[in-house]
């Protein structure tokens, strides 16, 4: 394994990732490559195998620290090529866990691709080819979101759609602070932010608790 891969991932100094989980997030990135010839699974302007380990790889694997570990089930809502679930996935390989990480996705094309990697990594995941709008009193553990939709539609969604969550964990933008300082006039959020480590304009937000205001 090169060097300044195996740096890549040392950014994320919770992690302490193994050389064998460093190969299975490697084949993750040469199937995404090969895959986003075909569809678009991410955008082309961070289709390299660098953009792809550092822009999504590293983002998404740096919520590990915020996954409730003492539920059968994380779920990703949206997931599109299966960032963060299957990142997470493969990180509960590594630390032993059992849970199993729920997918929703309504694309075809994209589902397929998920249960590629996920027979080729042996993944403890499950593929939902679902308009999670439609989906009610869903129960898992953790819910985490990223690139899917602004921040209130997901907040309503999970009120309206799930009977019971842990947390819920969000990947906020260079716009995050303006977005989050609008959603708190309308919910009342228990939470906790850090800063990402792929961008200097980005935080997580994991959220413990959510009730809509009376407006």
């Amino acid at each position: 394994m090169d060097k300044i891969i195996l740096n890549s991932y040392n950014k994320i100094p919770i992690l302490n990732v193994s050389r064998e989980t460093c190969n299975e997030l490697e084949t993750l990135i040469s199937m995404i490559y090969e895959k986003n010839r075909e569809i678009n699974i991410i955008s082309k302007k961070t289709s390299g195998k660098e953009e792809i380990r550092e822009r999504h790889i590293i983002d998404s694997a740096q919520i590990i620290d915020f996954i409730d570990l003492n539920h059968n089930t994380t779920s990703d809502l949206g997931t599109g090529g299966g960032m963060p679930g299957l990142i997470v996935a493969i990180l509960m390989k590594q630390i032993k866990n059992k849970m199993k990480i729920n997918l929703y996705e309504k694309s075809f094309h994209k589902c397929v691709f998920l249960k590629e990697v996920s027979k080729k990594l042996n993944l403890n995941t499950e593929v939902f080819q679902k308009d999670i709008f439609t989906l009610k009193n869903i129960e898992t553990g953790t819910i985490m979101s990223r690139a899917f939709k602004p921040m209130p539609v997901i907040l309503d969604l999970v009120s309206k759609n799930f009977k019971r969550f842990k947390n819920i964990i969000l990947y906020m933008g260079s716009s995050g602070r303006k977005i989050l300082n609008h959603t708190l006039t309308e919910w009342d959020l228990n939470f906790e932010e850090k800063k990402s480590l792929t961008s200097d304009e980005s935080f997580i937000l994991n959220i413990k608790e959510i009730r809509k205001k009376i407006l």
